[in-house]
Order: C-alpha cells, then structure tokens, then sequence
C-alpha cells in the first residue's frame, strides 16, 4: 500500500535519498521522513440502530530536522515531489549552517514482526460488522434493567516507511480493531451506566473467535448491576487494595509519564536525576514493553524506525532508566529505547510510552484482602489527571467496595484517589502473583497527540492513600 502510493507519486528510495541528503546540508544533527497511508472505519449501532458510520483514506509526509533541542518540523497530504520538497525545505529552517554530513547509506532491517500485516477492513463484510453490533444488543436486552444499549466497532490499517539520516529504511505495517460496548440500567427510579470494552493488533475475527463481543457485554452489564447496588464512597486515609489489569492505568499516568525522556532531560520530572535511587518499595518492578505479540500498545519498530524493546524502568525499587526517543537519546548519551512515537505525520516524534507495567510479586489476593481491617478495593477505573512535574493524581474508581475486618463488603461509588506517584511506590508493601493487561482500551494523551497503549498490574496493596468520598 506504501510502496504502491509512492509508486504512483514516482518516489523511490533514490529520491528519498537525495531529499535526506538536501535535509543534511543545513548543519542539523539529524533529519527524517515519515511516509503513512491509512484507511479506518467505525461502526456505531444505537438502540439497535446503525447511527453512526465513517470510513476514510489518509496519506501523508512529515518532515524533521533536528539541531540539539530545537527541531524544525513540516507536513504535507500531498505526496508530489514538489509538496515534499517544500515541507523539507521548510524543515531545514532550523539550521542555517551549511556542512558536509551527508546521510549513511539506507538499510533495511528485517526485525521480528509482533502482528500480521493483514488490514481488519476487508476481514468481514459490511453485513457481519452491524450483526456483530446487533448480536450485543441482543445479548444485553436480556438483562431485565437494562434500557439502553451503545456498541462501536472500528478498525484501521497503517502502512508507514521510516527514512533517516543515520541510515534507516523501514516499513511497518500496523493493524488495529476495538470494539465498545455501553448500557444503561434502571431499577427503582435509580439509573446507573457502565461500559467496556476491548482490541488489539488483530483482524475482526479475534472477537468471534474468542467470543470478545459476548464477554464484553457481561462484563459491562456487570459494572452496571454493581453501580445500582453501591453505596457513598468514604473520606480520608486509608489503605487500599488496587484490582489486577486496567488499574495499571495509575502507573501510567503517575509514575509512567514521569519516566518519558523529555521530562527528564529538561529536569521537569520528580524522577529527574535519580538513575539509582530507590524510588519505590523493593517490591516494585516495572516495565515498558513495545514487544508483546498483537497488544495495542506493542509496535514492531517505532516511529523513528528503532526496534521496540522490554525497557526495565524501576527493578525492586531501584530507578533503573528512562524511555527515550532519539533526540533525547542523544542530547542524554542514551541510545533509544524504541519509544519515539507521534500520532500521526503530522506531528512529531517524542518519548511515549507502549504496554507499562507491572511484573508479578509472591502475595495473594486474598492476602491483600484478609490484612485490611477498614479500607477499600479499587477493582476498576475511570480516568484521571496527573501533574507531571510533581507526580501528584488524582483517579476515580468506577468499581470499589469497602473493605472491612478482612472482607470484601459493600459497592460503593463516588471514590477518587489521591496522592502522588513517587509516594504511592513507597506505600505498596504486597504485589500480588494475578499480574494482568488490560483488555485493550488504553489511549494515552500528550502534548495534543493520541497513542495506543497498554497497561497492566498484578493487585497491589497501598497502605495509605487519599481517598476522596461522597460520604456524608
């Protein structure tokens, strides 16, 4: 698909060259083009209405120059020579002085693929994609309470080349499907909401296989049944159990963006400067992870063409390194960490995380459970916001019952948690042996962009944290 769209534009690996080697001859550190062709689509079936329909072609050029921290960045969605020649003329604006750095000779290296190259879109007819929706309806009006039923399903289909000074010649091709699924409940007067959900790097028939779509639906029913039974959330210090899976969410934003390059490079990050340090319980080992086969978050090769790799962030506590991006890389002495993504080619690359999370520990669940005499389990989460600078958060629990004298009790709503990363990773004194991803969710936001990834963690035992209640 990329390769037949530069065809058609008459751009081959010469021209690519010469326009590296037009972008060299400015004085910068290093440059790159990032060809992508993408075809998405999304279904939405409301009430057991089709609603909602999108499917779109994007193609597109970004162009880089990077001179020590100032980076000149141009696009185009005209893939003529001409319109490249001016988004790489515009690029090379950063630097004005002239040198003789030409690029390495362009290579291509075969790296281990961690999803097949096979778009989603062609995987079901038009007809089987709105059954799938219609049979989650079905499914979910069984439920006596429920009166309102939401599902979507969306897929895309990305082909980028990566060309770069330092030598790079890399194609990817990147599949990716989700579905959602939304209801609403109702029982004496009382209305309640809850939604799930799931994906990966697969075609559409990884939900039929596995029976996804079904196991989705009950699982939002459940959260919604749940939601009609809970009761206010309490106020104050207390300690808290956290869910296996996607309440890895927490670490990501609190603790993981706090270990992206940029944030530590310019100092800005609570972990700045303390490669080494104990950071957190000797209990702690987390991981970012871009290798796992078929997960939303994992990428064959990153943005700038480096192969993704298990990166140790903190291992038994101990601050091991940061996920780095070229530039960061090099204005740091790190190499990359396969961490360079952006959104699309018309931003740029930075440091992003890809599947963070926590490894297993030796405790049990019922452990965790059985040495809480008043606190609460936070089993699921909704969003939440983090301050990058300071690591403080807060999330809301959208599944969460109290705990008392060892037992799991009573539903609850309304709970928020509130700390700050680096004190939470002091405050974990059981990490569980249930380590889990989660079901395929996860976007992540920075600086205007929006990426896949993945989060996970076994259940982990906070001993104090702030839980904002709506207790009376």
């Amino acid at each position: 698909m990329i390769n037949q769209l530069l065809n058609d534009h008459k751009i081959n690996e010469t021209e690519i060259f010469n326009l590296l080697s037009s972008m060299s001859d400015n004085g910068s550190d290093y440059s790159d083009l990032f060809f992508q062709h993408s075809i998405a689509e999304s279904w939405v079936l409301d009430e057991g209405i089709v609603k909602d329909g999108s499917y779109n072609i994007t193609h597109g050029l970004g162009a880089r120059c990077v001179s020590g921290d100032q980076t000149g960045f141009s696009y185009s969605d005209d893939l003529n020579l001409k319109a490249i020649q001016g988004a790489v003329d515009f690029a090379k604006g950063i630097s004005n002085h002239k040198s003789n750095n030409p690029p390495k000779i362009l290579k291509s290296t075969s790296y281990p693929s961690k999803y097949a190259a096979i778009s989603p879109i062609d995987s079901l007819s038009s007809e089987q994609k709105v059954d799938m929706l219609r049979q989650i309806d079905s499914m979910a009006r069984k439920e006596p309470k429920v009166v309102q039923v939401n599902a979507s399903l969306s897929g895309a289909y990305t082909e980028v080349l990566i060309a770069s000074t330092d030598g790079v010649y890399q194609v990817d091709c990147r599949p990716m499907v989700r579905v959602n699924v939304s209801v609403v409940v109702e029982h004496n007067g009382r209305i309640e909401q809850a939604s799930t959900g799931g994906g990966g790097r697969y075609d559409y028939s990884y939900f039929a296989k596995n029976s996804l779509a079904e196991t989705y639906t009950k699982e939002a029913i459940r959260l919604a049944l749940v939601a009609l039974e809970s009761k206010d959330a309490p106020a104050g210090k207390m300690p808290v159990i956290l869910g296996s899976g996607w309440p890895g969410v927490l670490l990501h934003e609190a603790i993981g963006h706090g270990l992206e390059g940029d944030f530590n490079r310019k100092g800005s990050s609570v972990f700045s400067g303390r490669i080494g340090e104990k950071v957190a319980s000797e209990k702690c080992t987390i991981v970012d992870n871009g290798t796992i086969e078929n997960r939303r978050g994992s990428l064959t090769i990153d943005d700038e063409g480096t192969p993704t790799q298990e990166t140790t962030l903190i291992e038994n506590g101990l601050l091991k390194g940061y996920m780095m991006d070229k530039m960061n890389g090099r204005l740091m002495n790190k190499p990359s960490t396969g961490n360079g993504r952006r959104e699309s080619y018309a931003h740029i690359p930075m440091p992003r995380m890809t599947n963070t999370y926590m490894l297993n520990g030796d405790d049990k669940f019922e452990d965790m459970i059985s040495s809480v005499d008043d606190g609460i389990y936070a089993k699921n989460f909704d969003g939440g916001q983090v301050d990058i600078t300071s690591g403080k958060f807060v999330f809301s629990a959208n599944e969460a019952y109290l705990v008392k004298n060892g037992k799991i009790t009573t539903p609850i709503k309304g709970a928020t948690l509130i700390g700050s990363g680096d004190e939470v990773l002091h405050q974990i004194s059981m990490v569980g042996d249930d380590l889990k991803l989660d079901p395929g969710i996860g976007v992540c936001g920075k600086d205007g962009q929006s990426v896949p990834v993945g989060v996970g963690q076994p259940s982990l035992k906070v001993d104090t944290l702030t839980v904002g209640g709506t207790q009376l």
